[in-house]
């Protein structure tokens, strides 16, 4: 009787073991409340930065729209392409973790990666044509928002990158508890919030 009780708590421990993921309630926010703060500092900050350019261009209308007219408009579409299917690959890997956590799960974090490094790659040939072309963040004030805000961005892709290194690795575990789920929550939180604000700053710069 004594070997058949241990043998019971042996097969309840591999069961355990084997779970795919410890999965948090359907009607939880996603990832940890310190994320939606920085989130929520982050858009007023930007907030302030797309008023500035709004302001820029009711004051300097002619000058904006011969700027803009030089930017590749197809280099900026390119650019929303990869962040936004990186934001479609980072959600599905949230979704993998949170439902499967199979060998995919890690995968498409990669994926997403991926786009984000193509990202900052077209960003910097971009960046490169402009200056080779003697366009600087001294030309104009068009092209001193242009270099700055998006820079500002660019340095947020680069965290980002970080961030999803971070969310791939915990993807790996084979077995996520509660806090791994929102730690991966978080960091495709922290991702869309990117793609978000680049949304905007592609309206504001290709499209007006």
């Amino acid at each position: 009787m004594t070997g058949g009780l241990i043998s019971e708590v042996r097969r309840s421990s591999m069961r355990s073991a084997a779970s795919p993921a410890v999965r948090p309630a359907r009607d939880h926010i996603p990832g940890e409340i310190g994320i939606w703060l920085f989130v929520a500092g982050d858009l007023l900050v930007f907030s302030a930065f797309f008023i500035v350019i709004a302001l820029g261009y009711k004051t300097q209308i002619e000058l904006f729209t011969q700027a803009r007219a030089t930017l590749d408009m197809w280099v900026g579409v390119l650019n929303t392409l990869f962040l936004l299917t990186g934001s479609w690959f980072v959600a599905k890997g949230v979704e993998s973790c949170r439902e499967t956590h199979g060998v995919s799960s890690h995968r498409y974090f990669a994926l997403g990666i991926l786009c984000g490094v193509l990202f900052v790659a077209n960003k910097s040939f971009e960046w490169g044509l402009k200056i080779s072309a003697g366009i600087t963040p001294l030309t104009n004030d068009f092209f001193m928002y242009f270099f700055v805000f998006t820079g500002i961005h660019l340095v947020h892709v680069v965290v980002g990158l970080g961030v999803l290194l971070v969310a791939r690795g915990v993807s790996r575990r084979p077995v996520l508890r509660a806090k791994d789920i929102r730690t991966v929550e978080s960091a495709a939180t922290f991702w869309h919030l990117i793609d978000l604000l680049w949304i905007v700053l592609f309206s504001m710069f290709y499209l007006l």
